[in-house]
């Protein structure tokens, strides 16, 4: 009786969870990044989306093994303190993910504030896209402070809705293909699929999502990589569709014009007018979905970090069912939403969670015997995420040839803000789950210590 009372009062069952990672998924990926993409892949995207979804698969085996040994809201956070030890490297890698967070969420918050504005009379200014975009964040922060509940419930109506639209476009988008346009002799160097998976990988990354919600998920030894597995899946089907229906109705020049709307434009065809408008709709609900889910997993970051020394205290003040944290973390969207070029900073955003996803499988293989996981495994997962980086670097030092400094710079700037908060909380970053080693070491020595 006690055990069923407990099952019930977890939020996140099987669908709830598969809900959480698709709708932190989905928005960032198919209405910012195909674009983007699209530009470097041309119509071989499609490859590039399922290299990415292949990778995306590694990495979520490799940290679903992590979530069920050590379960913990911080997720990734704490599989780095687990596989590095509580040293300054870890805390570094820490607070630069929790950073690399904030960004994607004001870039999807940005790309929601832009569709938003194609509904104004006057069209999209910067002044729309910026109020909407503040608006629909403070939207689920309230939504985030009611608690979990309201969030898988939230997630599994809006994930409803918006897959139903995409698959609807989709099939109909199917009908209306031009062949010409999918041509080989039309696509670009085979190379540039690789160029191209940076951008595509980042269009998954939301996945990590699933393991923040461990502790609010139903018997997560069975729920965790299934889930992991079904929304990385859906989502890889749903990429490969959706970006072969558009790059077969929209010819290459249109989509680099229209790079920002170029999934809304390829309704045309099949819609009409109101193709344009529906996708738009559409997006306004993916994006608002992934706002939803990863500040859900944020304030689990803020949460963790002040919990073992890494952000100031104020983070780990409860208001209502959630924690202060929340509302730094939002505060902290709002100047990149107002001021900063979200093009270039999402861009190394995006290489420094492939770099953090790299250093977290790496340090997997140091706890391997404890996770139980396969080690072919997560060596592909570690050089599926170093790979994707090192071709994003790559590519995107043509156009931005100072990135290597702003990356190390980056790195720099959060090993120097660990150290301050070290200084500053004079608390060092602790292991959640002690492992069994560790357990049977502190047993023994509490024995030696009694018998003396």
């Amino acid at each position: 009786m006690h055990k069923s009372k407990i099952s019930e009062e977890k939020a996140f069952g099987l669908w709830s969870a598969i809900s959480l990672g698709i709708g932190s998924m989905v928005g960032a990926g198919i209405f910012i990044v195909i674009g983007e993409a699209g530009i470097i892949a041309g119509n071989l995207v499609t490859v590039s989306f399922l290299i990415g979804g292949m990778i995306a698969l590694l990495c979520g085996y490799s940290l679903s093994k992590l979530a069920v040994r050590y379960p913990s809201r911080g997720g990734i956070i704490e599989y780095l303190v687990q596989g590095y030890g509580a040293g300054f490297f870890s805390g570094s890698l820490g607070i630069l993910f929790y950073f690399a967070q904030l960004v994607a969420l004001a870039a999807v918050a940005k790309s929601f504030g832009t569709y938003a504005a194609t509904y104004m009379e006057n069209g999209v200014t910067v002044l729309y896209a910026n109020i909407f975009a503040i608006v629909i964040v403070f939207i689920f922060v309230s939504i985030n402070l009611i608690g979990a509940s309201m969030i898988a419930k939230a997630e599994n109506i809006i994930v409803v809705i918006k897959l139903a639209a995409l698959v609807i476009f989709t099939i109909a988008a199917l009908f209306f293909i031009q062949p010409e346009n999918l041509a080989l002799s039309k696509s670009p160097q085979f190379l540039n699929i690789f160029y191209a998976l940076g951008l595509t990988f980042f269009a998954f990354q939301g996945f990590s999502v699933i393991t923040n919600s461990v502790e609010d998920m139903q018997d997560p030894e069975h729920t965790m990589l299934r889930s992991m597995y079904w929304a990385i899946g859906l989502v890889t089907l749903l990429y490969i569709a959706v970006s072969i229906s558009v790059f077969g109705n929209l010819p290459l020049d249109t989509i680099i014009r229209d790079k920002d709307f170029a999934l809304a434009e390829a309704a045309n065809p099949a819609f009409g007018a109101w193709g344009f408008k529906i996708m738009a709709a559409t997006a306004l609900l993916a994006t608002a979905s992934a706002i939803n889910a990863t500040l859900y997993a944020v304030t689990q970051i803020s949460y963790t970090l002040a919990k073992d020394g890494n952000l100031p205290a104020e983070y780990d003040r409860h208001i209502f069912h959630n924690t202060e944290g929340l509302n730094i973390s939002a505060v902290l969207i709002l100047p990149m939403i107002l001021f900063f070029n979200l093009s270039e900073i999402a861009t190394i955003a995006a290489i420094a969670v492939l770099l953090i996803q790299g250093f977290t499988h790496t340090g997997h293989l140091y706890n391997i015997k404890e996770t139980g996981a396969n080690f072919s495994l997560i060596i592909m997962a570690a050089i599926g995420s170093f790979g994707a980086a090192g071709f994003a670097i790559v590519y995107a030092s043509k156009s931005m040839p100072l990135l290597i400094y702003y990356i190390g710079g980056i790195f720099f700037l959060a090993f120097i803000f660990e150290v301050l908060l070290r200084l500053w909380n004079d608390r060092s970053i602790e292991k959640q789950v002690i492992s069994k080693i560790e357990a049977i070491e502190k047993n023994v020595v509490s024995k030696i210590k009694s018998l003396v």
